[in-house]
């Protein structure tokens, strides 16, 4: 399973951005696909999560109410839309895929990662 990150960028505090994760490959072998993120001299932190199938969401308490994850099926990709941005956001954020759900890393396949920078 291969995963390509995309539609990471440079934008204002209060601004939004759309990222994207397709996957190719054996994507059977996923029944979920994360969002996680890590910022200079931090560890990397879950950010969302979904099901292909049942489209089931999880969230991180710092993103709820302005993250959505979402998926296109027919297109294997997955959609992070990320609204009320902060400088806190900054981070490279790394889309992910696994045989379950799970706000852990416990993913087996991970993209090449997107940069986002949130600025004051």
């Amino acid at each position: 399973v291969q995963l390509q990150a995309s539609g990471g960028g440079l934008v204002q505090a209060g601004g939004s951005l759309r990222l994207s994760c397709v996957a190719s490959g054996r994507t059977y072998r996923t029944v979920a696909v994360g969002w996680f993120r890590q910022a200079p001299g931090k560890e990397r932190e879950f950010v969302a999560a979904i099901t292909w199938s049942a489209g089931i969401t999880v969230y991180a308490d710092s993103v709820k109410g302005r993250f959505t994850i979402s998926r296109d099926n027919a297109k294997n990709t997955v959609l992070l839309q990320m609204n009320s941005l902060k400088p806190e956001d900054t981070a490279v954020y790394y889309c992910a895929a696994g045989p379950f759900i799970s706000r852990s890393d416990e993913y087996d396949y991970w993209g090449q990662g997107t940069l986002v920078t949130v600025s004051s």
